[in-house]
């Protein structure tokens, strides 16, 4: 094990001079989470709405049924300035609609915005029957939702899930860690059963060598190509060899006993920084060193930048299957430099299209209409795909039912992998045929066609050969999500529309398995 020069980041500072602000729609939680934020703190929590009451002398509700919703803004407009120009203002939640206003949110540029995310049906529940004027039609409420989520999502630095109080307690140092990131830098909260950690996505994160959590000795794993790209703080270094047929158990003793011969201890981090392969073995190393210690995943591929850095899922291969072996263990945090993706060759970020291909089918909506037009994903993207990826973690963390979506493609493509001895396809590009197939399952024949041209266009294949289709049946056979004899498919109706749990006919599977295969 190699050591490293450079100290470790001292702790973060507070905010430079400005507040945190919550932002969000009506029943998200914000003068709640702004308490639980300024006690921890010692500060003080400024409320907009409390404020605008207590200057107009009556509830907002009679205000603003008598006077208007125009005369209301412009009201509550004056004071959100003025709470925001405070020198004492350190901890600040503004009413739903507060962001309608352009003067608020250029006067929010000095200030680190969080934005509390509510579902609709929580938030109606929560704020219908309270004599607020714009709840009391639910068709105009759900439409008002969806229309201000792209306002506050522009607005904010940082997005907190509907995970309660206990979320935003452990986000504050993570929050107050934005002050040491580079401009721009976004923060999103991952919250699963077993654990909670930030993402920190920006450009700029890997050269600026910001990283955190700031405690423990870090023991960075990383393959000998993205080695002498990306250089991260730390205190030792693990090189293994690139490749997914070297993400191997004994690839994953190679790096346990560097880890043991360098004295790793439980208060220490492993740090994976790489793609995919290199992410589920540092986690892998992770979970198993000592019954587990913690890790922070450095995401460096397309493929982990928007899937595989986030959810826990670590583990190496065996012979038999892929991902045999492994375990459970959510990350302390994943730090996602977007701009590392232009060290890759274009075959690999190519390869890694497939997986926002299979995210974007799952998301629908806004996510599924930016890909399907063809364009590179941006940073834009590589972010929604991982918010979807961490929405569907945060309901089903240990693949008891939604989580299974995310498998979209994979029961083939894995298969295909382990087909091929791990060298002939890349992840991507099996995924990538394991999308037809699953598309042909579905009986989608359009929607296969317009994947597969998105496919095309970046060079991925839609036929491979030198493949034998029984061996790929067979390998499909023994998928590791078997249960009472039969494999589940995910499905999908239409984007958006993805069910996992299906059964499909032995003949249906050869036809569509085969035609991948090609003559």
């Amino acid at each position: 094990m190699e050591a490293l020069t450079g100290e470790p980041a001292s702790p973060a500072p507070p905010a430079d001079g400005g507040a945190l602000v919550f932002v969000g729609f009506m029943g998200a939680g914000k003068t709640s989470a702004a308490r639980t934020v300024a006690a921890e703190l010692g500060e003080a929590a400024l409320d907009s709405d409390r404020e605008l009451e207590r200057e107009l002398g009556e509830p907002l509700e009679l205000y603003f049924d008598r006077e208007g919703e125009a005369l209301f803004r412009l009201r509550e407009e004056e004071v959100i300035l003025r709470l925001l120009a405070r020198e004492d203002a350190r901890v600040v939640s503004l009413g739903g609609g507060s962001l309608c206003s352009e003067r608020v949110r250029e006067a929010l540029g000095r200030h680190t915005v969080v934005h509390l995310e509510v579902d609709p049906e929580t938030a109606w529940h929560r704020a219908s029957g309270k004599g607020r004027p714009l709840a009391r039609d639910r068709g105009r409420f759900e439409q008002l939702h969806e229309d201000r989520l792209a306002v506050y999502e522009a607005a904010a630095q940082v997005t907190l899930p509907p995970a309660g109080r206990t979320a935003v307690r452990h986000a504050v140092a993570a929050m107050q860690a934005l002050a040491r990131a580079p401009r721009g830098t976004r923060l999103v909260w991952a919250a699963a059963e077993s654990g909670q950690y930030p993402v920190f996505f920006g450009r700029g994160l890997l050269k600026a060598t910001f990283f955190w959590p700031t405690d423990g000795r870090r023991f960075a794993v990383t393959d000998e190509n993205v080695g002498e790209l990306h250089g991260v703080p730390a205190d030792h270094r693990v090189t293994v060899p690139a490749g997914e047929e070297h993400k191997t158990l004994a690839t994953a003793e190679h790096v346990i006993r560097e880890l043991a011969r360098a004295e790793a201890e439980g208060g220490d981090l492993v740090v994976g920084v790489g793609g995919g392969v290199v992410g589920d073995l540092a986690g892998f190393c992770a979970a198993v060193y000592q019954r587990g210690v913690r890790h922070v995943q450095v995401p460096t591929s397309l493929v982990a930048q928007v899937d595989s850095a986030y959810g826990g899922k670590t583990g190496v291969d065996v012979p038999e299957g892929k991902n045999y072996a492994g375990a459970y263990h959510q990350p302390s945090a994943v730090i996602c430099d977007p701009s590392a993706l232009e060290t890759l060759p274009r075959v690999e970020l190519a390869a890694g299209y497939a997986e926002v291909v299979k995210t974007a089918l799952i998301a629908g909506g806004a996510v599924w209409g930016r890909v399907r037009s063809g364009e590179d994903p941006d940073d834009k993207t590589v972010l929604s795909c991982l918010r979807t990826k961490l929405a569907v973690v945060a309901e089903d963390e240990r693949d008891a039912g939604r989580r299974q979506v995310l498998n979209l493609g994979h029961t083939v493509g894995h298969a295909l992998e382990a087909a091929t001895g791990y060298s002939l396809l890349r992840h991507g590009e099996a995924v990538g045929l394991g999308l037809l197939c699953a598309l042909r399952l579905s009986g989608r024949g359009a929607l296969r066609d317009e994947v597969a041209g998105l496919l095309e266009a970046r060079g991925l294949p839609t036929q491979t050969d030198g493949v034998d289709v029984d061996a790929v049946l067979a390998l499909v056979e023994r998928d590791k999500k078997r249960s009472g004899g039969t494999v589940p498919f995910v499905l999908i109706e239409a984007p958006g529309e993805v069910t996992p749990g299906h059964e499909v006919e032995a003949a249906a599977l050869r036809a569509a398995v085969t035609e991948v295969l090609g003559p």
